[in-house]
């Protein structure tokens, strides 16, 4: 089987990065309902603005302070952000969720597939987990008061936000060892944070989804018990250098 029909077999949620709007177009078109990915805050405003509404968006990429209000003011199918490591960031968030503006309804005639039902949903929060200790990795340490506080943070101070789970990005050599079928340790790690968390405030695990494994890894992700994949290359090919990339 290919690494597509894997994907499209897996009950695990798929999260498709996009490359450019055109193939992100052409995936869409093909199916009812769709989650995309987008590394970059801007690329994923601009490109909210001429795609369906009935996208679902991720914010998987490294998420400056700078972008957070904008990003969750303008986008308003927005479904989650899975990049978020500060108290700071979170609370922006929540500051641009309770400023943004709805589009108007689509109008009856014909309009109906370009819509989104979620849009007055809370926005979806994932903390982000440095499970490899990496220096150039974001996110919180798993087992540092950070992580449980930041959660706190953002079930008891955000309304508009709702935490839905963990994310970790895996050290590149442990996603090789876990592509030829060996066990991924950050994977491992970030269960471990989970039930942390779950204990600490209180949780049923099915609350608190882990979002782990992409392109190279997600056959690993999901036997370790990943509810969500973020895979880009595996179904759009290489993204182009940002200079090349076009919105429209």
């Amino acid at each position: 089987m290919t690494a597509t029909g894997k994907l499209a077999s897996a009950a695990t949620n798929n999260i498709a990065i996009t490359i450019d709007s055109s193939r992100a177009a052409s995936l869409h078109s093909a199916l009812s309902s769709i989650h995309f990915g987008e590394n970059y805050a801007q690329e994923l405003i601009e490109k909210s603005r001429v795609l369906p509404r009935s996208i679902k968006w991720h914010m998987i990429g490294g998420l400056q302070s700078n972008k957070c209000r904008d990003l969750a003011r303008q986008v308003s199918n927005l479904w989650a952000v899975e990049s978020v490591d500060s108290v700071k960031k979170a609370g922006l968030l929540e500051k641009g969720r309770a400023e943004r503006v709805l589009p108007p309804p689509p109008s009856p005639e014909g309009e109906g597939g370009d819509k989104n039902e979620h849009e007055n949903e809370k926005l979806r929060i994932f903390v982000q987990v440095n499970t490899s200790g990496e220096a150039s990795k974001a996110g919180v340490a798993p087992d540092g008061e950070e992580l449980v506080q930041l959660c706190r943070y953002v079930r008891e101070q955000c309304p508009h936000l709702q935490l839905q789970g963990l994310m970790t990005i895996g050290a590149i050599a442990r996603s090789h060892a876990a592509g030829e079928g060996a066990g991924n340790e950050d994977f491992e790690c970030l269960k471990q944070a989970r039930e942390r968390v779950v204990r600490e405030l209180g949780l049923q695990p099915e609350e608190l989804e882990l979002s782990m494994g992409m392109s190279e890894d997600f056959e690993a992700a999901i036997v370790q018990g990943s509810d969500e994949v973020r895979v880009g290359t595996t179904i759009f090919g290489t993204r182009p250098p940002k200079s090349e990339a076009k919105v429209i």
